[in-house]
């Protein structure tokens, strides 16, 4: 797995957050992406009509970081404890144990088709994981929370 960076050292930060009406139900994904050096910053966001609270906070890591064009040291800020502990504890086992989970590993990893496909940037990019608290005022996260919100409310 990649080398672990502090905060300061990345070179540009990604806040995302993901969430649902409903868990399925319709839901929507955002990202803000900072270039602290800069100030430049990309907002983005997407929905789908039947999804995943989990699927959402990883869709938000994953198009934040298809966004970069070359290999970068990216802090990634969320407040999803799903993905956090995926890359820092799951993602390896899994990998090791043929994308399989649980007792004996015989079961499929859930969402198995997005973490490969955060795998595969995690091998081009330095990607550190911070955690913050949902809806505790944090700016950025609470941006990406309202951003997120307005993209699935026309599945409503």
């Amino acid at each position: 797995m990649n080398a672990r960076k502090t905060s300061t050292d990345a070179e540009v930060q990604l806040f995302t957050d993901g969430g649902c009406s409903g868990n399925p139900g319709p839901g929507g994904w955002a990202f803000v992406l900072r270039h602290p050096a800069s100030g430049k910053e990309l907002e983005r966001s997407g929905a789908e009509r039947e999804t995943t609270n989990n699927r959402m906070e990883l869709t938000a890591v994953i198009e934040g970081l298809k966004t970069l064009k070359r290999p970068t040291r990216v802090e990634v800020v969320t407040d999803s404890v799903y993905v956090g502990k995926g890359f820092s504890e799951w993602l390896p086992k899994w990998k090791a144990a043929g994308w399989r989970r649980g007792p004996k590993a015989n079961s499929p990893v859930k969402n198995e088709d997005l973490w490969r496909e955060l795998d595969a940037l995690l091998a081009v990019h330095q990607v550190t994981f911070t955690h913050v608290r949902g809806h505790s005022g944090h700016p950025e996260n609470e941006r990406c929370d309202t951003l997120a919100v307005a993209a699935y409310q026309k599945y409503l």
